[in-house]
């Protein structure tokens, strides 16, 4: 793509066909600054009668352990902020792992099952960290497959810490989806903007696999579908 709006419209026109061909499609949905332009293209497609977002089901990826929904950093503010108040999405079909401390490997499991229960993630769209992380699944010796706790890394905490006052406030744990989660998706979509995800982009693509680029499993999918500019995409070999 030439540029991040190209590469929003495009990811926004793919997500609004797989809702046109299954009305009650079950979209995975990324937070962070790149999806934000294919969200407000989502919106403007709402509001232009392109897509009707009724029966869609929608599991988000991840959320901030310790921060309440109505927080203005979390991932549920973020989605109604972004998309859901926009939309015509019912509250029943919205899902975002809860953000409590208490029990959270309850809250994981019960949130593997709501995904089985809608009987499966059909689109899911991802973002990817400087570190090579989708969703919260670290860079690690090893990685969990389901839905689960996890301590952020400094790499990840530091470049999140731009959205909040100071990074003393930025949450240290998190709830996400598992790579098997992800993996486990009919389709993938991955978006990627500016040269801060270059050098993730090219291990992404270099042909390896490896816990320490949670990405990289995607080379393993069936159907993966990245979108990245020109600045996210200079370090890939022609």
């Amino acid at each position: 793509m030439d540029n991040y709006n190209e590469l929003s419209k495009q990811a926004a026109e793919i997500l609004a066909e797989q809702v046109r061909k299954k009305n009650d499609s079950v979209l995975g949905l990324p937070t962070g600054s790149t999806p934000e332009g294919m969200y407000a293209c989502l919106v403007s497609m709402y509001k232009n009668s392109e897509i009707d977002f009724s029966a869609v089901v929608t599991f988000n990826l991840d959320e901030y352990v310790g921060l309440p929904p109505d927080h203005p950093q979390s991932y549920n503010y973020y989605m109604h902020s972004n998309l859901f108040d926009h939309v015509n999405a019912k509250k029943s079909n919205i899902h975002i792992p809860h953000c409590k401390e208490q029990d959270p490997d309850l809250i994981c499991r019960e949130y593997e099952q709501e995904i089985k229960n809608a009987g499966g993630i059909d689109l899911q769209i991802l973002g990817i960290g400087t570190n090579g992380h989708i969703g919260f699944n670290e860079p690690d010796q090893f990685l969990y497959t389901k839905t689960h706790l996890v301590e952020l890394t400094e790499e990840t905490i530091e470049a999140n810490s731009r959205f909040f006052k100071s990074r003393d406030e930025v949450p240290l744990k998190a709830v996400t989806m598992g790579v098997g989660s992800i993996m486990a998706a009919e389709k993938i979509i991955l978006l990627a903007s500016g040269e801060s995800k270059a050098e993730a982009i090219s291990e992404m693509c270099s042909g390896k696999v490896t816990t320490r680029v949670p990405a990289s499993l995607l080379q393993l999918h069936r159907e993966v579908t990245v979108f990245v500019d020109r600045e996210a995409a200079s370090l890939l070999k022609k």
